[in-house]
């Protein structure tokens, strides 16, 4: 499933995220502490959605006086929390994951109506073992933007992966039905469409999988999933014979 889970920012982005900026990194101040073997707790500013504060204990711990004195230097609040989110994103592209994270949660505090400060944290929630967090992340960003194609792409990668984890058939028809969506919403992106050929792949769907490849390279070359090619020619030879 490496593949799938590195597609997500690739979705999200030019090439989600670039693959290994959706990744957490361990910094030295995470080690275990000594003689416990366990891993300290990481601070809330670094967590998604401080560790799931609501939103007004979490504006006090970061501090009112800073948040409003951040957010005056902006013609509005909405105008400062897209500014904290599109920065994460750029964290997230240098493979910084903390100052990202951090990024997010500011922008959240500012505006918990942006969807991109959710969509900016599944991101890096699909580091984890599971994609639990990420899900549950994208689909409150989501929930403000429904027709979000990215949202709907990378929300719909993250239930394959669980899917992939799970089998469960509610996380395939799930996954499908999102990426459906999104490729509805927006033809051109390249990754939904190579990842809706993955849905189909796995649910033995083979010729509407390849016209999905094809439809996401003809938009995006560089969308190809190069995982899932020789996994499809392995059960369908390529009706265009592209790939052989």
């Amino acid at each position: 499933m490496p593949a799938l889970k590195t597609l997500l920012w690739g979705t999200l982005l030019a090439a989600l995220l670039t693959a290994p900026a959706a990744h957490a990194q361990r910094k030295p101040g995470n080690s275990a502490a000594p003689g416990t073997g366990e891993t300290p707790p990481r601070p809330a500013r670094l967590q998604p959605l401080f560790g799931g504060l609501p939103a007004a204990e979490a504006a006090r711990l970061f501090g009112p006086a800073r948040l409003e004195a951040i957010a005056a230097s902006f013609a509005s609040r909405a105008e400062a929390s897209t500014f904290f989110a599109n920065k994460g994103f750029e964290y997230l592209s240098e493979n910084q994951p903390d100052t990202a994270t951090y990024r997010f949660n500011l922008a959240w505090l500012l505006n918990p109506q942006n969807a991109s400060a959710y969509r900016g944290l599944g991101v890096v929630a699909s580091a984890q073992p599971t994609p639990d967090a990420a899900i549950a992340l994208l689909s409150q960003g989501l929930a403000l933007a429904p027709a979000d194609d990215l949202l709907l792409s990378d929300l719909g990668t993250s239930h394959l992966i669980r899917y992939g984890l799970s089998k469960k058939k509610k996380d395939l028809s799930t996954g499908t039905e999102l990426l459906q969506r999104a490729t509805t919403v927006a033809p051109t992106n390249g990754v939904a469409w190579q990842q809706l050929a993955r849905a189909y792949y796995y649910q033995e769907k083979y010729l509407q999988a390849w016209e999905a490849v094809h439809k996401g390279r003809s938009v995006d070359m560089s969308s190809i999933d190069f995982g899932l090619i020789p996994e499809l020619q392995a059960k369908y030879p390529d009706p265009q014979g592209m790939f052989k």
